[in-house]
C-alpha cells in the first residue's frame, strides 16, 4: 500500500511538471528526478502518505491551478509522415469473449509463484531511475536480447543511446550518432553483436555493439523514409525493413545491399513483427490494415491474407507470442490502432490468418503508441500486456479476463504520451518512454 501511494505522489509531481519552469526543460527534468530519489529515500506510515499526498496536492492545485496534460504538444513521428486520423466514435464495439476454463497446469503454475495474483507479480515499487539524454520524443526503448541490464533507445532527436542499468546510478555507455534525421526504430541482432536503425533519412546504419562503431550505412534504393525493422530469425544476415512507400524490403547483412525483390504492402508501413521462425511476417499500415508475408530463407517475399482492422486508424504496433498462457496454447498477435483500442488476434492458420479474440480500449489516436507481451509466461495463471497510452499512463492488461477488470495495474509517471515500453529478460526491470523524451526504469517489487 505505502508503494502505491509513493506512485502516486511521484505522478502527481509529474502532472505538474509541465508547468514548473516552462522555459527551463533541464530544470524540470532535474526537479523530478530529484523528486523520484527523495520518495524512495523516505520513510513514512500508510497514513502519513495519505496525508502528505492531500496536502500535496492542495498546495500544487493552489499554486499551479487544474493543471492537464497537454498531449500531443510536441510533433510526433505519426504527423511527420501522414495526416492526422478524423475524429472517432467515443464508444468502441467489444467482441464476444470465451470463457476460459483453468486447467491443471495453469493451477500448478499459480502454485508455483506462490497463488500470487497478476496484480501481485506486477506490482512495481517505483521509479528505479530517469534518463533524459534525448532532447525529442523517445521513438522506442528496447533490451537486449535475454539481458537484464542493456537498453537502446531510439529518438526523434536523429540518435540512439545505449545504457547500462547494472551500475549505481545507472550510466549512459554511448550515444550513437550518424542519422540526419528522426529514427522510428531499430534492433538487435540475435546474439545482440549488432544493432540496426531506420530513419526518416532514407537510410538504415548497422552499429557493432562492442565499440558502438558503425559498420556500414545503406541507403534506400527509391530514397524512402525507413520506418521500421526486424532481424530475420531463422537468418540474421538478413533485415527486413518497412517504408514510407508501402513496401517491404530485405537488406543483406554481409554484402550490404537490398534484395531486388519487394513485397508491396500499400500506405506508410508503420511496424512489422515476425512470428518465431521468421517464415511468416506481419505488416501494418497507415491505413488500419494487417498483412501476412510469407518469406523464404533467401529473401523471397509472398503476400498473405489481409485484414482491415480499421480504415481510418494506423496500425502502430504489432507483436507476437507463440503463446500467452497454459490456458491459451494459440499463436497470438498483439495491435495497438489509433482508434482507441488494442487488440488481441489468435494466428489461425500457415497462412498467417488472424482472429480477434480480445478488444480492449486505450487512449490512443494520434501518436505511435507500442504494446508488448510480459516476456515470462509460463508460471502465470493469466497471460499479461503491457501498454502505452496518450493519457501518460503505463497499463499492465490481464488479456484473459473481462474488460470491466482487464487493468491489473497502473504506472504513473510520465506527464505526456508514453509511447515505447520493454522489459528486460526477468521482468525485474521495465523502460518506458513519452513524447517529451523521458525515458523511466521502474523496478518490481511486492505489495
Amino acid at each position: 500500500m505505502t508503494t502505491a501511494l509513493q506512485q502516486q505522489v511521484f505522478a502527481l509531481d509529474a502532472r505538474f511538471n509541465a508547468q514548473r519552469a516552462p522555459s527551463s526543460p533541464n530544470f524540470r527534468t532535474l526537479y523530478i528526478r530529484r523528486r523520484s530519489q527523495l520518495l524512495r529515500e523516505t520513510l513514512r506510515s500508510t497514513d502519513q502518505w495519505k496525508a502528505y499526498l492531500k496536502l500535496r496536492s492542495t498546495l500544487l492545485l493552489h499554486h499551479y491551478g487544474n493543471a492537464r496534460l497537454e498531449l500531443g504538444s510536441t510533433s510526433s513521428l505519426s504527423q511527420s509522415i501522414s495526416t492526422v486520423p478524423p475524429e472517432w466514435p467515443s464508444s468502441i464495439p467489444w467482441p464476444n469473449r470465451d470463457i476460459l476454463v483453468p486447467t491443471k497446469q495453469a493451477e500448478a503454475s499459480r502454485a508455483i509463484v506462490g497463488d500470487n495474483s497478476i496484480a501481485d507479480n506486477y506490482a512495481f515499487s517505483g521509479v528505479h531511475h530517469i534518463f533524459d539524454q534525448h532532447v525529442k520524443a523517445v521513438t522506442m526503448v528496447k533490451f537486449a536480447n535475454n539481458e537484464r541490464y542493456r537498453l537502446c533507445c531510439s529518438s526523434l532527436d536523429g540518435n540512439l543511446s545505449v545504457c547500462d542499468l547494472s551500475s549505481d546510478p545507472p550510466k549512459i555507455l554511448r550515444v550513437l550518432k550518424g542519422h540526419t534525421a528522426a529514427v522510428p526504430a531499430f534492433e538487435w541482432s540475435a546474439n545482440n553483436d549488432f544493432i540496426a536503425s531506420v530513419s526518416l533519412d532514407a537510410t538504415i546504419r548497422l552499429w557493432k555493439s562492442a565499440d558502438f562503431s558503425c559498420l556500414r550505412t545503406l541507403a534506400e534504393p527509391h530514397g524512402a523514409q525507413i520506418l521500421c525493422c526486424i532481424f530475420q530469425p531463422s537468418n540474421n544476415n538478413l533485415i527486413l525493413i518497412g517504408n514510407s512507400r508501402g513496401e517491404i524490403r530485405i537488406v543483406n547483412v554481409s554484402t550490404g545491399l537490398f534484395l531486388k525483390n519487394c513485397c508491396k504492402v500499400g500506405g506508410c508501413i508503420l511496424t512489422i513483427t515476425s512470428d518465431t521462425n521468421g517464415k511468416i511476417i506481419w505488416a501494418g499500415n497507415d491505413r488500419g490494415e494487417i498483412l501476412s508475408i510469407f518469406c523464404e530463407l533467401n529473401g523471397g517475399l509472398c503476400k498473405g491474407k489481409r485484414i482491415t482492422l480499421d480504415p481510418n486508424c494506423y496500425i502502430t504496433s504489432l507483436s507476437y507470442r507463440t503463446w500467452i498462457s497454459r490456458e491459451a496454447r494459440d499463436p497470438m498477435l498483439l495491435v495497438n490502432a489509433t482508434n482507441n483500442s488494442m487488440c488481441l488476434f489468435s494466428v489461425g492458420d500457415y497462412e498467417g490468418s488472424l482472429q480477434l479474440k480480445r478488444k480492449f480500449q486505450n487512449r490512443h489516436r494520434k501518436h505511435v503508441v507500442k504494446s508488448t507481451f510480459c516476456p515470462i509466461m509460463s508460471f502465470r495463471q493469466g497471460a499479461c500486456v503491457v501498454t502505452g497510452s496518450e493519457d501518460g499512463s503505463v497499463y499492465f492488461v490481464d488479456v484473459e479476463t473481462s474488460s470491466s477488470k482487464a487493468v491489473v495495474n497502473t504506472l504513473q509517471g510520465h506527464s505526456s504520451t508514453v509511447l515505447s515500453i520493454s522489459f528486460n529478460s526477468d521482468e525485474s526491470l521495465l523502460a518506458t518512454s513519452d513524447l517529451d523524451g523521458l525515458i523511466i526504469i521502474w523496478k518490481r517489487g511486492h505489495k
